[in-house]
């Protein structure tokens, strides 16, 4: 009786133990394979991390490239644009300035643009002059002897601090004037020569 109970003991025994081993082996199994799982996902995320660091990267070099591009072109065309005004307005600047100062100059350009404004085709216009306040005294006989003699519909003359060299005319009621200042003539000067010093000094 005592071997048979001794047997029923050890047989539940080995019985649970082997169950026991076989839940163990299974628990150790899944989660060996849930490690597995989630090293494998570790390393399909530090994978997916990495790449998408990389075309960041890419795409960071890229666009701070054409920054620098960008930035060196716009800094060379300053430059030369610089260069260029600075040539164009050394050269033009001192040639223009003493011209538009020139008291006989000054007369003729009168002349020929009252005239223009006095066809004598066409109905007489009353205009409006503004000149240098510095040339008045030069200028004023000539206006009386000629100018005005000229603009049979009448002409205003005024001289004021406002204007440099040159003057500035348009008819009397029509709210605008044409002007022909030193600083009107370096402009167009200037934009004639420009292409020419450009293809100068660049080759374009």
């Amino acid at each position: 009786m005592q071997n048979k109970l001794q047997e029923i003991t050890d047989k539940l025994y080995n019985e649970g133990l082997s169950k026991g081993r076989q839940e163990a082996e299974e628990l150790l199994k899944k989660a060996r394979e849930e490690s597995e799982k989630l090293v494998a996902d570790a390393k399909k995320e530090a994978a997916r991390i990495l790449s998408d660091a990389e075309k960041e990267a890419v795409e960071l070099k890229t666009k701070a490239e054409n920054d620098i591009k960008m930035a060196s072109a716009q800094s060379f065309a300053s430059i030369k644009q610089q260069i260029e005004n600075s040539i164009i307005t050394k050269a033009i600047s001192e040639p223009v300035s003493a011209t538009a100062n020139d008291t006989g100059f000054i007369r003729e350009i009168m002349l020929a643009i009252v005239t223009a404004f006095n066809p004598a085709s066409s109905d007489p216009v009353a205009l409006e002059m503004l000149l240098p306040e510095n040339k008045k005294e030069t200028l004023d006989k000539f206006i009386k002897e000629k100018i005005e003699k000229l603009c049979t519909a009448g002409i205003e003359v005024k001289f004021s601090k406002n204007v440099g060299n040159g003057f500035r005319i348009g008819p009397k009621e029509g709210g605008y004037f044409i002007s022909f200042t030193d600083e009107d003539f370096k402009n167009i000067i200037s934009e004639y020569l420009r292409p020419k010093t450009r293809k100068l000094l660049f080759g374009e």
